[in-house]
């Protein structure tokens, strides 16, 4: 398996850090180790991936694959300050830890690529459904809301996807919401339909490794490799450590 190193520039740092994460398969769909969001400036890293399914009739049907990237150059450093030291159980147990991830100040790449075949309208309408009644439970459901919720399943009304394709969801911490397609697993370098409502930004990514979230798969595998990115990027000062392989 190959390994690519990230340099993340942090103001705290007084030497360099280098960090190595490992591509991740979810079903034989591979999540390379990098990718660049569709318009986006900034190369992520692979945070986390897995399942999402449902026991039917005493099965687990397998979904999608879901895999979760992080802004290279700023999530480390933004989640360290509250997180560096704790164990991956530590934050696997945090729904607070998922929370800084949603939240934080840098931008968040999520792609889903089916293993079953999906209508735009199934899957918007599922997202939405999910979307909607959380924040009707947090008391936060306006007009605004309504109108991006719309502007979202216009988005996918036209779509179908087949075994293999992808949904990639950019989330910029300005709040806007960036829908783009791809036939296979591959990441158009633009393109896409822009949203501009930050609880819908927020609440796709929160669908899938929030508290209630529908991968409980991804939000393992994005504990257990951030939390080893942490302890790496912890020793600020001292002797620049060795990239550190991660996986789940």
């Amino acid at each position: 398996m190959s390994y690519h190193p990230i340099h993340p520039p942090s103001p705290a740092a007084h030497r360099s850090h280098t960090m190595a994460v490992s591509e991740l398969e979810v079903d034989g769909v591979v999540f390379p180790p990098l990718a660049r969001p569709p318009g986006s400036a900034h190369a992520h890293f692979l945070a986390g991936a897995g399942v999402r399914g449902m026991e039917l009739g005493g099965n687990f049907i397998k979904f999608t694959a879901i895999g979760v990237y992080l802004q290279a150059d700023a999530a480390v450093s933004a989640l360290a300050a509250k997180w560096s030291g704790k164990s991956a159980d530590d934050l696997a147990a945090d729904n607070a830890f998922f929370r800084d991830v949603v939240t934080g100040e840098f931008e968040k790449f999520t792609r889903v690529t089916m293993i079953l075949p999906l209508t735009g309208a199934q899957y918007s309408e599922k997202v939405t459904e999910n979307c909607v009644a959380y924040w009707k439970a947090a008391g936060v459901y306006t007009d605004a809301e309504a109108a991006a919720v719309d502007k979202f399943k216009e988005a996918f009304k036209a779509e179908s996807f087949p075994p293999g394709a992808s949904i990639l969801f950019t989330h910029s911490p300005a709040g806007v919401l960036t829908v783009a397609f791809s036939k296979d697993s591959s990441v158009p370098e633009s393109g896409g339909v822009a949203i501009e409502n930050r609880p819908l930004c927020e609440a796709v990514l929160e669908s899938i490794i929030g508290e209630h979230g529908v991968s409980p798969a991804a939000k393992l595998s994005l504990a257990t490799r951030v939390a080893e990115l942490l302890k790496e990027a912890s020793p600020v000062g001292e002797a620049a450590a060795e990239p550190v392989s991660v996986s789940a």
